[in-house]
């Protein structure tokens, strides 16, 4: 019975694994579809089509293009809590907390800016339930963000400034390299972005008496 039950773990393993890549295949071809388009005028059959699936396939997945916009939405928020728990370290100097999750955030937004612009269109297609839970997930994961923010401040490294509004606003200028691609990719690479928008960010927060201690990500602004 043991040796059974020891072979159908790989074999489970081994399905959820084939399940998980179908899904992110069909999502990879749904992206640019509905970003391009709109979900409304993106049918099942052309998302099939991209795919290279069948539409019996898809509905295995996914019942309607609403749970494939949610499917999106969530996979982008589930990508940025990854990466947030990865720039975290306990140990850190908060300030470098915040500069840290602010670059996770950076990143997910550009490996995943037609998501995003995707998420930011069909946003009032979700039920109001699916955009409860969109709402749910982002609230926690901006909560790491919010307690380093905090612990500067209890610190004495910031200003006292709210958490809450500081830490949206790092989510707002992360979401811009997306929303405002048009502008900023003809005039700067990535990397340019994400030092400047750290630098000027922060730089309204640390009190004067500590940015000599942050000048790897202050630059000039020091």
């Amino acid at each position: 019975m043991l040796r059974h039950d020891a072979a159908i773990v790989p074999q489970e393993a081994a399905r959820a694994a084939r399940s998980d890549a179908r899904r992110r295949q069909i999502l990879g071809a749904a992206v640019p579809l509905m970003e391009r388009s709109g979900s409304p005028a993106v049918s099942m059959q052309a998302i099939a089509d991209e795919a290279g699936v069948s539409v019996g396939l898809i509905y295995r997945y996914f019942a309607s293009k609403q749970e494939l916009v949610q499917a999106v939405t969530e996979g982008v928020l589930d990508e940025m809590r990854r990466l947030l728990a990865e720039a975290l370290e306990p140990e850190q100097d908060p300030v470098r907390q915040i500069a840290g999750a602010f670059a996770a955030y950076c990143t997910v937004i550009r490996e995943h800016r037609q998501a995003v612009m995707l998420t930011y269109r069909e946003a009032n297609t979700l039920g109001e339930a699916g955009r409860g839970v969109v709402k749910d997930l982002e609230i926690r994961t901006v909560e790491p963000l919010r307690s380093a923010v905090d612990a500067a401040v209890e610190q004495g490294l910031l200003r006292p400034i709210d958490a809450g509004i500081f830490s949206y606003d790092l989510l707002t200028v992360a979401h811009s390299w997306a929303l405002k691609h048009w502008y900023f990719a003809p005039r700067m690479t990535f990397e340019e972005f994400l030092r400047g928008q750290t630098a000027l960010l922060l730089s309204t927060a640390i009190l004067p008496e500590h940015r000599d201690r942050y000048t790897d990500l202050l630059g000039d602004l020091v």
